[in-house]
């Protein structure tokens, strides 16, 4: 039995005064149907009682638990219920998933980023769980006068078998809603779970599935206008002037003025890292009327720094991997003389481009401020810090500010950096009316934001017999430094140097799926393939001696290094098994990668088809060891959809850019994966080892793309070295 205290944050369990009235079940997932069928009418509670900041009980047993995270498709607006839920003990029939607005009196970290939402949520949504278990047990006992300890709870179902009493959760919610919140409580075993790692269907699903109003973009309002910007055409320009009066009287424009969304007293979030501060809005009655507008509308632009080029950005970044560091980032052993003992050496260089986030669902945000208050709802994976620009930018208190989340039709980072919040709220404020904001796909992939460009370098030095003598890794990105340089393969070999580089550029730049690892974990791999082809090894043999050396006689500090070598050896031997890798089954045109990246262990065995002019993937194994897998079948999804997205974007996907303009709009010329083009077959195994979650939905995507890589390697005989790969051979796919 593990008992945990109830002040990780006590604020969330403390009980506010019963809420009475069936009024609050309206929107409430299949209960809020314009017609009702005659047992949903009956099933209509007739009270609700809260319990705790998380979860409310009705008197009919039905439980409502507030999903705290933003839902960006990965899926925890069903799994953080899930594990609530397991630990309160309810059927999971009974209950009710209500998305939850920011309210940061009650919930911490309210963020959908760096597939941490389990992670940091464990064990703060099990102990709500078991607190209301708790009180309804208190509750109980007191009723029947028995010890609590004598009292089970299973199903929604509160039982004492001696006095043969038994009560639903409805029966006692309202007394319990009275009883103390205790100072700890007990949480079940995992052994115990019933929830927790079995398949439950997306809450959202039939919604989803019946075009339900459940996106930012299909909000509608009373009195709602729509708003659309018009940004700079390339970095390094910004708003000058514009003549305007003709365009304001086009049909249904409502106005159009230059504003400036970051003015100088304004107290910056890192989350409006890559705000464009002056823009042009246009207010009208629909989208396509804006559209209109911004098509007519002369705007004037000057020049406030150098129009940069893509190649310029490359010649930097290789001149920064040319140079030497002042500080290396991590330094093992001698490498100058290891290098200079090698029997061989082998040194490469890879590259990445700038990448868009490209989410489904176009930007957008809803956004109603007065003088005296600002309601806001939205996609967005960074609620909190959006409201503290807001009090700063439109001078409200934050107890004046609203933000309520709505589902984003994707995000994989854009969606962290909420500039088009304020910028909705700034347009919202100036009209007095409210807006929503709409960017079209144009806008959104010239705006920035976008995945950095990358380059590394790798050297690495042979003894005779091929052991690995020393590693020698360089990194450099576009405002980014790339490198971990605690993780593997430092502390597994003797002589290990890391060097970063930061490469300043107006480009703008943010997290894009798997911040790094996107681009350095396939780098990572295809080298160490290479590395393991010098010494004569089979690639994962190559991987495990190292890992070996990790594990039993680790170089330096073994508690510097990121990763656990055991985990990573596990997940190794689990994909090369489950592949029949070591028994010469299946395809010979596969290659092999892991990685450790957001808590979590992956690897995988990735199979090309048999046609030499045009390999296609045919199937990927993937081993994963996440720890405690919440909701199977949500995983699954999760890990192919990385896997593909993977392959897609290293294949095929680049921004490029011409005197600091994006030379890339839309999907005409912007190449994403194919249907035809993805995996034929994706088999995933998870490892069940117990350890509290960790992340799920980002550590799938980097590896692949270094399976990838050796596969085609074995399938063509030519390495990759320079995203996209089909720039490099266009026989890809």
């Amino acid at each position: 039995m593990t008992l945990i205290k109830t002040s990780y944050n006590r604020r969330s369990f403390l009980k506010s005064s019963t809420l009475a009235g069936g009024g609050m079940i309206l929107g409430f997932s299949w209960l809020a149907s314009c017609k009702p069928t005659p047992e949903q009418i009956k099933s209509i509670p007739k009270e609700w009682f809260n319990i705790n900041g998380f979860l409310k009980i009705a008197d009919n047993g039905l439980v409502t638990i507030m999903s705290p995270n933003p839902e960006i498709g990965q899926n925890v607006k069903t799994s953080m219920p899930m594990i609530i839920a397991d630990e309160l003990g309810v059927d999971w029939k009974d209950v009710v998933v209500e998305q939850a607005p920011l309210n940061t009196d009650i919930f911490q970290r309210q963020l959908a980023g760096g597939s941490q939402s389990i992670r940091a949520g464990w064990s703060g949504l099990r102990m709500a769980g078991a607190t209301a278990r708790h009180m309804l047990v208190a509750a109980a006992a007191d009723a029947w006068q028995v010890d609590a300890f004598e009292i089970t709870v299973d199903n929604g179902v509160i039982s004492h078998t001696a006095s043969d009493n038994s009560a639903g959760f409805g029966e006692m919610a309202s007394k319990a809603a009275t009883m103390a919140v205790p100072e700890e409580v007990a949480l079940k075993e995992t052994s115990d779970f019933n929830i927790i790692g079995t398949d439950k269907r997306n809450v959202d699903g039939p919604n989803l599935v019946t075009g339900k109003p459940l996106f930012g973009i299909d909000i509608q309002e009373e009195g709602m206008m729509i708003a659309m910007i018009i940004h700079p055409p390339a970095f390094g320009l910004t708003y000058k002037s514009m003549d305007a009066e003709a365009v304001k009287s086009m049909p249904g424009i409502k106005d159009v003025f230059p504003i400036d969304v970051y003015p100088e007293n304004v107290e910056k979030q890192w989350s409006d890292g890559g705000a464009i501060a002056k823009l042009v809005a246009i207010v009208g009655d629909s989208i396509w009327q804006c559209m209109q507008a911004k098509k007519a509308l002369k705007v004037e632009w000057e020049e406030t720094s150098t129009l940069e080029s893509t190649e310029g950005h490359d010649e930097a970044l290789t001149k920064l991997l040319n140079s030497t560091s002042k500080k290396p980032a991590r330094k093992d052993g001698d490498v100058a003389s290891a290098f200079r003992k090698a029997d061989k050496i082998i040194e490469r260089t890879y590259s990445a481009p700038f990448l868009a986030h490209n989410t489904m669902e176009p930007m957008n945000f809803f956004a109603d401020v007065n003088g005296e208050r600002a309601l806001l709802n939205g996609p967005i994976q960074t609620p909190e810090f959006l409201e503290k620009t807001l009090a700063s930018r439109l001078g409200l208190p934050v107890e004046k500010i609203d933000i309520k989340m709505t589902r984003m039709g994707g995000g994989f980072g854009r969606r962290l950096y909420g500039t088009f919040g304020v910028e909705a709220a700034v347009i919202s404020q100036k009209m007095q009316a409210p807006i929503k904001l709409v960017y079209t796909r144009e806008d959104d992939m010239t705006q920035g934001t976008y995945r950095p460009t990358y380059k590394v370098k790798y050297k690495a030095a042979l003894d005779k017999e091929g052991n690995l003598l020393a590693w020698h890794v360089k990194g450099a990105g576009s405002n980014d430094d790339l490198l971990f340089e605690n993780r593997f393969p430092a502390g597994a070999v003797d002589n290990y140097l890391a060097e970063k580089f930061n490469l300043e550029t107006v480009v703008t730049t943010g997290a894009w799926r798997a911040p790094r690892s996107n681009f350095v974990a396939g780098a990572e791999q295809a080298f160490i393939d290479e590395v393991a082809e010098a010494a004569g090894k089979d690639p994962i043999e190559f991987r495990l001696e190292l890992f070996d050396r990790a594990i039993k006689n680790p170089v330096g500090e073994p508690e510097k290094n990121d990763y656990d070598p055991e985990r990573y050896a596990g997940v190794l031997k689990l994909v090369r098994d489950k592949s029949g890798w070591s028994n010469g089954q299946g395809s010979a045109k596969r290659g092999v990668s892991a990685y450790y990246c957001h808590n979590s262990y992956v690897a995988q065995v990735l199979d090309l088809n048999d046609d030499t002019d045009a390999p296609k993937v045919d199937k990927v194994w993937c081993a994963v060891d996440c720890g405690i897998v919440i909701n199977p079948m949500a995983a699954k999804n999760q890990i192919e959809g990385g896997i593909i997205d993977g392959i897609g974007h290293a294949t095929y996907s680049e921004m490029t850019f011409e005197n600091g303009q994006p030379q890339h709009k839309n999907f005409d010329t912007y190449r994403l994966i194919r249907h035809k083009e993805a995996p034929k077959e994706i088999e995933t195994f998870f490892v069940d080892n117990g350890i509290d979650p960790t992340g799920l939905g980002e550590p799938s995507l980097p590896p692949i793309i270094g399976a990838l890589a050796n596969a085609l390697y074995k399938a063509t005989g030519q390495r990759h070295y320079n995203q996209p790969f089909i720039t490099e051979k266009s026989v890809i796919g």
